[in-house]
């Protein structure tokens, strides 16, 4: 089975002292190819460098909302810029955050916006991080138009998950499904159509149940797609085929792999 980490912080420094082993043990579990998101203008380089290390890693810019206080204005014409030299797969993380304490809304707003406006000037997907703000990021994806993406981690409603679908978005899918107090996330992945789903990892956060509390690697997504195959009563091939198959469509890597 190939599988497909749609969300991967690969570049991130918990995996500085092993990131050569990390990718080593995502390829020994069938992880063939990952997309990693960035956060802040700041961390693009390192990004790139670490796309850099393997063939099958796909590289991200975008300013994520929770970084707010490091974003600046200028940062947005840089990311026109990177876009246009670099070429990359899609543009994020980028979204809303209304969980976190301290995070002003306009302030999201506007850079979120913004680097929708991005996206579809430059025909690229957006990967979008959406927390307790779900209607929100719909109706800004409607306000932009032209669009398509991945809301990461899924935290909404069928309802959502439906809006969402006929935007073009797809859903992504991690740790979180792994635990069995997310009855409605669970529920919700059992009754979305599969052509909508995306697998992910969010590594090295977000841990699936079987290592609540310890650092997450992509190499874990094979635990995701068994899951998500268990509450959907399906074979993990079916999933795993059709999954990487959103994928690869989804960021046009379907000649590059």
């Amino acid at each position: 089975m190939i599988l497909f980490d749609s969300h991967c912080h690969l570049d991130a420094d918990e995996f500085d002292a092993d990131r050569a082993e990390v990718i080593a043990r995502a390829q020994a579990a069938g992880v063939r190819a990952q997309v990693l998101p960035a956060v802040t203008a700041a961390s693009w380089p390192k990004l790139r460098d670490t796309c850099e290390l393997d063939d099958g890693l796909y590289p991200a810019y975008g300013l994520h909302p929770m970084f707010l206080d490091q974003h600046r204005p200028g940062h947005l014409e840089q990311l026109r810029e990177w876009i246009a030299r670099e070429r990359p797969c899609a543009v994020g993380e980028c979204g809303l955050d209304f969980f976190v304490e301290g995070l002003d809304a306009e302030q999201q707003q506007f850079y979120f916006v913004e680097q929708l406006k991005i996206a579809r000037d430059f025909d690229l997907p957006v990967i979008v991080h959406a927390r307790r703000a779900v209607d929100a990021v719909i109706a800004a994806i409607k306000q932009v138009g032209g669009l398509r993406g991945v809301v990461h981690s899924f935290p909404g409603s069928p309802e959502q998950a439906d809006q969402l679908h006929k935007l073009g978005f797809l859903l992504g899918l991690g740790g979180p499904i792994t635990y069995d107090r997310a009855q409605r996330l669970r529920r919700l992945v059992a009754q979305m159509p599969l052509e909508q789903l995306l697998l992910e990892t969010d590594a090295p956060d977000q841990p699936d149940a079987g290592i609540r509390g310890e650092r997450n690697e992509p190499a874990r997504l094979a635990v995701i797609l068994e899951t998500v195959a268990e509450l959907r009563g399906e074979p993990a091939e079916v999933v795993a085929a059709q999954t990487t198959a959103n994928a690869k469509q989804l960021f046009g890597l379907a000649d590059r792999m």
